[in-house]
């Protein structure tokens, strides 16, 4: 059994120049547009090109509530890939782009693990194609744009006091959270509170993840709602006359970027909302345009089902007309433990009472995703601690909600270790009982939309809001904005808003600090108890021990 590290399994890789990867999914070699030998745009003509095909299999990959025993989301993801290719489909994955601030804090890099990897690690997790910078750039272009207009007379009449779109950085800063700007006397502008937010909680990042094409990026652009006149009307985007220069910036970060797992299948890498805060899926341009190319596409959502896979489901595959065929829950028996009270120290030992006890979170993971009308099977991601007993008891809690929990070993052995979750993933996509639907209709009441999720996601007795909350709601719900869908920011850890609380409680009361609307993208951000849009750094970062080796290879960011 090999224990080598994600990062020395990624080096020696043998990587296949990336035309040939592409070549593979018909894509021509003028149709991509190579950033060095082994990553590559798609160009939006030949997007444009495959429209008229028909579309493959959409299978949606989520999991259970994240514990610090770690789930293996995208490693599975990424295997399941390998695994439906092994067994003769043409699968395509499609998982979001790594940001830059979290590697340097708390969890380092995001492209799988073990056998079950997309490559190039360093680049994903680092400048990649620069998407990241040129949302940056876009998005505080807007922010400049607003400052210099006010600075300039403010013909528009902005209340200096309701500017609400703020900064952004791809760096974890909490010292930037909340910040006085224009300071210095005249020259410098009036001075007005604001703050900076982490990039990938940005709206232009939402937009682009959302968008259909460089056109409708543009106009979600114009729509976004920058600030309120003192008669409380909106300023847009628009008005200032930022759209067209924005678009301009992401002309090449809205086109999806083509990579390769470490057996050589082809991965859509592309766009990377946050999942707690914003969206949490890629590209709708990457899954659609993969979707068109392959039999089979696998994608995720972040974290937990009960964020991730709610959000897929309600605002992605809503707004982009996607109907998955299957989805997969990722659990481990390490996580089980946890739930059912184990610390982190004695996971190694066996415990089959306490997998026993953990295992209603994962339960009630499966019930919600089955609500949407979405054939579910749960992966077991195999670790070597893992005693058969512990397995049979994860599989035999599985059977009874009605589903089928397969051990998969894909970390240590890539597709060869999960054949048979690839096996029952086809069986399940081509039985034709996915019967998919989102938990509400566009017409219900903003603030009743947040009890449905609250209520049936997370099995919360109530959601408390202040009245200046629901004022807020109705008043978008009077400028049109009604039928916009929840985009719920709340801890990944818990299917409450309080991170410790574990397993699958109830009872519990959803306290909204917050609530953003988001018109370009097309969403309400409703902000829940003690979550930040700006994330901080850790006591020790894992920048602290990033560096160069002798070698001029990089250590520490895995």
């Amino acid at each position: 059994m090999s224990h080598k590290t994600d990062i020395e399994i990624a080096r020696e890789a043998k990587k296949k120049p990336i035309l040939e990867v592409g070549a593979k999914l018909g894509i021509p070699a003028e149709s991509l547009l190579p950033y060095g030998h082994d990553k590559a745009k798609v160009s939006q003509e030949f997007i444009n090109s495959v429209q008229g095909r028909p579309d493959g299999k959409l299978i949606l990959v989520t999991a259970i509530n994240p514990t610090p025993a770690g789930e293996g989301k995208t490693t599975t993801t990424v295997g399941l890939g390998d695994g439906l290719n092994r067994i003769g489909k043409k699968a395509i994955v499609c998982i979001r782009e790594a940001s830059l601030g979290p590697n340097f804090g708390m969890k380092g890099g995001a492209a799988g693990g073990g056998y079950a990897q997309v490559v190039p690690m360093e680049e994903m997790n680092l400048h990649f194609t620069g998407d990241f910078h040129a949302i940056t750039s876009a998005h505080n272009l807007l922010s400049a744009m607003i400052d210099n207009h006010i600075y300039w007379g403010n013909s528009l009449d902005i209340d200096q006091r309701r500017v609400v779109w703020r900064r952004v950085m791809d760096m974890n800063d909490r010292a930037l959270r909340d910040m006085v700007v224009s300071l210095g006397g005249v020259a410098n502008g009036f001075p007005r509170q604001t703050g900076f937010d982490i990039t990938v909680a940005s709206e232009v990042m939402a937009i682009l993840c959302l968008a259909r094409d460089l056109k409708d990026l543009e106009k979600r652009l114009g729509d976004i709602v920058v600030a309120y006149r003192r008669d409380k009307t909106p300023v847009y985007c628009r008005d200032l006359k930022a759209d067209g220069a924005m678009a301009v910036l992401l002309k090449d970060a809205i086109q999806p970027n083509l990579v390769q797992t470490l057996e050589n299948n082809p991965a859509f890498v592309h766009g990377g909302p946050f999942a707690n805060i914003a969206h949490g899926c890629n590209s709708v341009i990457a899954t659609t345009t993969a979707l068109k190319l392959g039999e089979y596409v696998v994608t995720e959502a972040g974290f937990g089902a009960d964020l991730g896979a709610e959000k897929f489901f309600d605002i992605k595959c809503r707004k982009a007309g996607l109907k998955p065929a299957a989805a997969v829950i990722v659990a481990t028996v390490r996580a089980m433990k946890m739930n059912g009270g184990v610390a982190k120290a004695d996971l190694g030992a066996e415990n089959v009472e306490a997998v026993r006890k953990g295992c209603p979170n994962l339960g009630r993971h499966i019930a919600n995703v089955k609500s949407f009308g979405v054939p579910v099977v749960v992966a077991i991601n195999h670790f070597y601690s893992d005693t058969d007993a512990e397995v049979a008891a994860v599989q035999e809690y599985v059977a009874q909600q009605g589903a089928e929990a397969i051990l998969c070993k894909h970390w240590a052995q890539g597709s060869a270790g999960i054949e048979d979750l690839a096996r029952k993933v086809v069986h399940l996509a081509e039985g034709e009982s996915a019967n998919f639907a989102p938990l509400y209709p566009d017409e219900m009441p903003l603030f009743q939309k947040v009890e449905t999720i609250a209520k049936r996601i997370y099995h919360a007795d109530e959601v408390i809001a202040d009245k200046s909350i629901r004022d807020q709601l109705k008043a978008w719900e009077a400028a049109g904005y009604g039928n916009f869908p929840i985009c719920m920011a709340k801890t990944q850890y818990s299917f409450t808003t309080d991170p410790n609380v574990r397993g699958a409680p109830t009872g519990h009361t959803v306290p909204i600090r917050e609530v953003r609307l988001s018109a370009g993208a097309g969403f309400i951000v409703v902000i829940c108890g003690e979550i930040m849009t700006m994330p901080g750094l850790p006591k020790v970062p894992s920048a602290e021990v990033i560096r160069l080796n002798e070698a001029g290879q990089i250590e520490g960011l895995f």
